[in-house]
């Protein structure tokens, strides 16, 4: 399975591309889309979904995993995310890909756990999952990551149960 993650948001939108052949994951590339606020939203909605976009063009992953929205106490910024994270989709959608959502509950229970882990966790056991020689960085690309191969667990045994 040929999977790319995300983890959305307008200032930083993390991305992270991993094949998993049932036993074992291993990174493809990772990376993260920057946008700054100065520009308007809309503008920085379209940079977000060209540069996704040419990522997906440029790798062709199979699967495409998004973290869901969880509730935020700024309705604001959880508004903004939510652009982004459509925008995302919409991306993965013209572009050919199934798109499977994932809560954080389920994305850190999948790679460390424990469901209530705290960001280093997550970032520690994507870095020993991957064999990295560091943890990817900013934590927006560890959080794609950390989607990515929340999917690949999840999916897989979705699939062994059917």
């Amino acid at each position: 399975m040929f999977i790319m993650g995300l983890d959305p948001g307008t200032a930083i939108t993390g991305y992270g591309l991993v094949k998993y052949d049932g036993s074992k994951f291993s990174l493809v590339d990772c990376g993260c889309v920057r946008t700054s606020p100065e520009f308007p939203l809309s503008e920085r909605l379209q940079t977000i979904y060209s540069e996704l976009t040419g990522v997906i063009r440029l790798y062709k992953p199979e699967q495409f995993a998004v973290e869901e929205l969880f509730f935020n106490k700024n309705a604001r910024t959880a508004l903004a995310v939510g652009h982004a994270r459509g925008v995302a989709m919409l991306a993965a959608s013209n572009s050919g890909l199934p798109v499977f959502e994932y809560t954080p509950l389920q994305v850190k229970q999948a790679v460390t756990g424990f469901g209530r882990a705290a960001k280093t966790q997550v970032q520690f056991m994507v870095k020993t999952i991957l064999a990295l020689p560091e943890a990817p960085t900013p934590d927006d690309v560890a959080d794609a990551l950390a989607v990515a191969i929340c999917h690949g667990q999840l999916y897989s045994w979705v699939r062994k149960i059917k």
